[in-house]
């Protein structure tokens, strides 16, 4: 058994944490590659527990032994690869600098995608429609912080988790106009860990429908074009009538 605590600064709802973090926590206690499910949002600032379970899964409870999210290693046809031939940095940086949510956040607050928050506070990562490309394949940036950085100057896996979390949801959003919901399933691995002040492409794209089951890529590369990371995430759409809501809306940072 390990305990954890989340601390606020990683949160992505207001009250509980990035789902992005919090699943590559998870897949880092299964060796990294793993696939992630979350069923409850996990507490910011409170205690807990990750559990061993049988071939390699563990579980996620809290305090009074709720399970709030569990993980096991991740086979291939959980990882989608990525679309060939990245754009470049620089063409990323004009994709995303168009995008809608270079200007209201997607989720305000969120450690993934809010560009309200402090460099190296949060990671402020958004991506935008690719020129000619099928609509919903997107591509931004992230130039990861010194404040994120392991001594020798490279970025945990839970932080490049986060960097590829709120980037499959904008890819469904610009494709259907409209928000999926929350991320409920997130596979993936870090194949070379980012290093602190380099510029890498992150490239999301929407996939397939089923039912309320949104299916979404998203992979980092380096200023080469050779995939960094890469990641098959799951987003539960809402129920029919349910509100959704609109970027940047009014919670605080």
């Amino acid at each position: 058994m390990t305990e954890i605590v989340v601390p606020r600064q990683f949160r992505g709802p207001p009250f509980q944490a990035n789902g992005g973090y919090i699943c590559g926590v998870l897949a880092g206690a299964v060796g990294g590659r793993g696939v992630a499910m979350l069923r409850s949002g996990v507490p910011l600032d409170t205690a807990v527990r990750i559990e061993p379970g049988e071939d390699g899964a563990v579980t996620l409870v809290n305090a009074e032994g709720a399970i709030l999210g569990s993980a096991r290693p991740a086979d291939d046809s959980q990882i989608p690869n990525p679309p060939p031939a990245p754009p470049t940095v620089e063409e990323a940086k004009t994709f995303a600098a168009a995008s809608q949510f270079a200007e209201r956040s997607l989720h305000r607050g969120c450690f993934s995608c809010c560009i309200e928050r402090e460099a190296g506070e949060g990671l402020g990562v958004h991506v935008g429609q690719i020129d000619g490309a099928p609509l919903g394949q997107c591509a931004g940036v992230w130039t990861p912080h010194e404040n994120f950085a392991l001594d020798d100057g490279t970025i945990p896996d839970e932080i490049t988790w986060g960097a590829l979390d709120c980037s499959g949801s904008m890819a469904w959003w610009i494709k259907t106009g409209s928000a999926v919901g929350l991320l409920g399933t997130m596979a993936g691995e870090v194949l070379r860990k980012p290093k602190v002040g380099e510029t890498y492409v992150v490239v999301a794209w929407a996939r397939e429908v089923e039912g309320r089951k949104h299916f979404a890529g998203v992979a980092l590369f380096d200023d080469k074009g050779e995939v960094m990371a890469r990641s098959g995430q799951i987003w539960i759409g809402r129920p029919p009538g349910a509100p959704a809501p609109a970027p940047a809306a009014n919670a605080q940072a």
